[in-house]
């Protein structure tokens, strides 16, 4: 229950005020003012503040003493802790902008004092001071985005028959069971064997002797089997002679969707758990496997034992419900599409692994090229195909004409498996099958060389697909001596460069002259905006310019925007800003479609601003006006424009 509210002291609420985000931005005489109209009140421990669903916000409460923390309570009874806000932090924000109840349940868990701002108060600083405006909605704070994530998936996404996920709330270091096991390295492998038994652990530490905080390896359980027992070795030997080296880590801080991911993308099956530069524990795969039940990693494994490629269509087809959960648990939309790229490369992997032993081995070295969204590990649901083939250049004309028989085969089945594993062949045909995109290295570097050299509107078209290339199987060397190609270029010329910029430019952010909308007057997509070629590819655009210009490797938007953050390219704010709203676009993007298919209907790009909430059409289009601060970035770089 409420305590009784009364007038603050306006001089002590201005120090407060003044301490804390975003009220100490505004001007003094502003603070002065806002504190003349806030109030304080006490709320002992246990008292219920907010109750999701039923409680008006007519206050911003900021809390001066004290603690509070927000859950949920399900149908059947169950609570679900959301967050702890202490000292400084505030309630009320999301539900105050949005003009709608509480959203969680929200009560003291210590005696607490809070200053009570006026919500209309509150509305016209949104409205009256930009910078008091860009910490609630523009900077996307973490608090905020998260809110509106919540709600843009509780409200528009429907429950799912599995909702026991915790990959993203729980951290890394939550789960270790034990301290690290560790042995020395000069240990025998018969004393390395004993020491798992007595412990009962599946795998060991190795440390330098004399020194145990020098991690220098791992063995498993697997290790003994593998490297001991079945080529019948000397168990006397160091263990040295088996473990593997360097071991894979974790920051505890990391979700456990973190370490999933890094488990499945190296197909590693323990991860070492580093704190404050010291190992702290280990963690298996089967440990987040008991986390999340059926979920991502059961999937990587069920697709990494088939046998047969059309066992591979129902399975890839089990990926949309699976997306559908982490999107329901609260995955970011970068985590997401990491996710869904993981789990379409062991797709192709399993698939060409297993065309080959059908075709035989190639006649030379290959490696098959994702490009694109797939390249820049960018997929959505069902993603058309983007891809080629680079193949070691050939000794003679046999093994030229030997290598055409093969690659050509290799391409038309592998393109048939992937439509009926359900993605959509490319309107373009850039794909393996085309003989265009079917070549030796020497030929792939001979066209890079043309698109920079001659940048005609068809070459920048070109650039923009296949500049974002990456291995997807194969001989990863040929693709690296491509990239080693094009970084060379970049140094040469930067006429292409430019081209690439100018035609940047030229997409407008979808935002009138009132900051309305820019949506389709008439036709099949009329009142909606492509978010995809309008919002998002300006982003992917910025960040693929000034990655070729820096030498950067990535592929990944988000990946590029944090190195040119590191790099100084960017600052601290541009960078914060552009991630944030490319991830909040890419998040309407997967809801958009994820329901389209519920509903049996092909997934596009195609979102109506009309059937969003007034907050995420905030967000919206705040992420739009981001644009023209990358293209101002793009101005200083290319002063020509």
């Amino acid at each position: 229950m409420k305590g009784n509210a009364h007038s603050a002291a306006p001089a002590v609420v201005a120090e407060f005020l003044g301490k804390i985000m975003p009220f100490k931005e505004l001007a003094p005489e502003v603070i002065s003012q806002v504190a003349r109209q806030v109030k304080v009140d006490f709320f002992p421990k246990g008292t219920r503040l907010l109750q999701a669903g039923k409680s008006e916000i007519n206050y911003l409460y900021l809390i001066q003493q004290g603690g509070v923390k927000s859950f949920l309570i399900d149908d059947e009874g169950a609570v679900t802790l959301k967050d702890w806000r202490g000292e400084g932090e505030y309630i009320g924000a999301l539900g105050i902008i949005r003009g709608t109840p509480a959203n969680l349940d929200v009560e003291t868990v210590e005696d607490t004092f809070c200053y009570l701002l006026p919500k209309a108060v509150f509305l016209e600083l949104i409205k009256s001071q930009p910078g008091f405006s860009q910490y609630y909605l523009k900077s996307f704070s973490e608090k905020v985005v998260a809110a509106a994530y919540s709600e843009l998936r509780r409200h528009r996404v429907g429950r799912s028959s599995d909702s026991s996920l915790h990959l993203f709330s729980i951290q890394v270091g939550d789960i270790i069971r034990q301290e690290p096991r560790k042995v020395a390295a000069d240990s025998s492998i018969r004393e390395a064997a004993s020491k798992m038994a007595e412990f009962r652990v599946a795998s060991l530490l190795i440390h330098e002797p004399g020194d145990e905080e020098k991690i220098i390896g791992i063995v498993t359980d697997r290790d003994l089997r593998n490297k001991v027992l079945a080529p019948g070795r000397d168990y006397n030997e160091p263990i040295r002679a088996v473990m593997s080296a360097p071991v894979a880590t974790v920051l505890s801080q990391a979700s456990c969707f973190d370490a999933l991911l890094r488990m499945m993308s190296g197909s590693i099956h323990h991860l070492a758990v580093e704190q404050k530069d010291k190992i702290i524990g280990v963690i298996t795969s089967h440990d987040i496997a008991l986390l999340q039940g059926h979920a991502p990693y059961s999937l990587f494994k069920e697709i990494g034992r088939q046998q047969t490629i059309a066992g591979l269509y129902p399975l890839s087809r089990k990926i949309p419900e699976l997306i559908r959960n982490l999107i329901k648990e609260g995955a970011r939309a970068g985590n997401i599409s990491r996710m869904i790229a993981v789990l379409n490369d062991q797709i192709l992997e399993r698939l060409l692994t297993l065309l080959e032993e059908e075709l035989g081995p190639p006649p030379v070295d290959y490696c098959w090229l994702l490009m694109g969204s797939e390249g820049r590990k960018e997929q959505t649901f069902r993603t058309d195909q983007d891809n080629a083939i680079i193949y070691e250049d050939p000794a003679d004309e046999q093994q030229a004409a030997d290598c055409e028989a093969y690659f050509t085969c290799l391409a038309r089945l592998a393109i048939d498996h992937l439509v009926q594993c359900g993605y959509p062949l490319c309107p373009g045909e850039i794909m393996a099958v085309n003989p265009k995109w079917r070549q030796p290295l020497s030929v792939w570097k001979q066209c890079f060389s043309d698109w920079a050299a001659l940048p005609e509107p068809e070459e920048v078209l070109n650039a923009s697909i296949f500049f974002d290339f990456r291995a997807g199987f194969g001989k990863a060397i040929l693709a690296d001596e491509l990239r080693q190609h094009l970084h060379r270029l970049t140094k040469k010329s930067e006429l292409y460069l430019f081209h690439l910029a100018r035609q940047c430019l030229s997409a407008k952010a979808p935002l009138s002259f009132f900051k309305n909308f820019i949506v389709e007057k008439d036709g099949e997509h009329k009142n909606k905006l492509d978010i995809k070629v309008q919002g998002l590819t300006p982003f992917v655009n910025f960040a693929r310019i000034l990655a070729l210009q820096h030498g950067i490797r990535e592929t990944n938007t988000l990946a590029r925007l944090q190195v040119l953050g590191k790099e100084k390219i960017l600052s601290e704010e541009l960078l914060a800003a552009a991630t944030d709203a490319y991830e909040m676009q890419m998040q309407l993007r997967l809801v958009h479609q994820l329901n389209q298919l519920e509903v049996n209907t092909p997934p596009d790009n195609h979102i109506a601003p009309a059937d969003l909430s007034e907050l995420d059409r905030r967000m919206l289009r705040d992420a739009f006006e981001v644009i023209d601060r990358l293209h101002g970035v793009l101005k200083t770089c290319f002063p020509a424009l």
